[in-house]
């Protein structure tokens, strides 16, 4: 693989490990301090925010920097809406072809059995990015791929600030992954709907009510 431009270095840094610290949510971040964490010149540094802000997940503001708003009870809402369209939409293709990712999902349902309490709830949350993907993978339409993966980002955020406003949040997500899980093991597309749904009501009522 090629190695990293800067840009792309600042713009995954920055994505992956700025935006989703529930302590950077409503912070301002100056080009100067991300060089500083991240070892490269300003330029790549001001162009990976421009990028992130035309993606609308930080605003630029004059003399200040980048501030990273915390999601809205709006965003948070069509976020779910979307996952809940798009998530139902891949466990009933799947069970209809036959290729439900059985194997798959169990792992990475073991896996977060396995990062339970609050020093690990990003990576349990990149864990639960990673089952619901896998689902949409499975349908082989690269198309959708790509635009779930594009909501990714504002995923992990949300689901680290829903682990961190209820406790006891990590074991609802097993039970409620392990129900989709079963759902769609079983080849019953009514029943993945419902626990997708159910799911995904839960995670906003959490998000909402923080």
């Amino acid at each position: 693989m090629p190695a990293q431009s800067g840009r792309e270095k600042a713009y995954a840094f920055l994505k992956e490990t700025v935006l989703t610290d529930p302590d950077m949510q409503g912070k301002f971040l100056t080009e100067q301090e991300i060089a500083d964490r991240i070892g490269i010149s300003r330029t790549p540094i001001r162009e990976a925010l421009l990028l992130l802000a035309a993606e609308d997940l930080v605003q630029l503001v004059p003399k200040r920097g980048a501030h990273i708003a915390p999601l809205s009870g709006r965003e948070i809402t069509e976020l779910m809406e979307l996952r809940g369209i798009v998530e139902r939409h891949a466990a009933e293709r799947t069970i209809e072809a036959g290729t439900v990712p059985v194997a798959k999902l169990t792992e990475l349902l073991e896996r977060q059995r396995e990062l339970m309490g609050p020093e690990q709830a990003k990576e349990f949350i990149a864990v639960d990015h990673l089952f619901h993907a896998t689902m949409i993978a499975a349908v082989g339409n690269e198309l959708l791929n790509r635009h779930y993966d594009g909501l990714r980002s504002r995923q992990i955020r949300a689901g680290v600030v829903a682990l961190y406003t209820q406790t006891g949040r990590q074991e609802e997500v097993l039970g409620e992954h392990r129900a989709i899980l079963d759902a769609v093991a079983s080849g019953d597309p009514e029943a993945a709907r419902t626990a997708i749904s159910a799911h995904l009501e839960s995670t906003l009522k959490v998000l909402l009510a923080g």
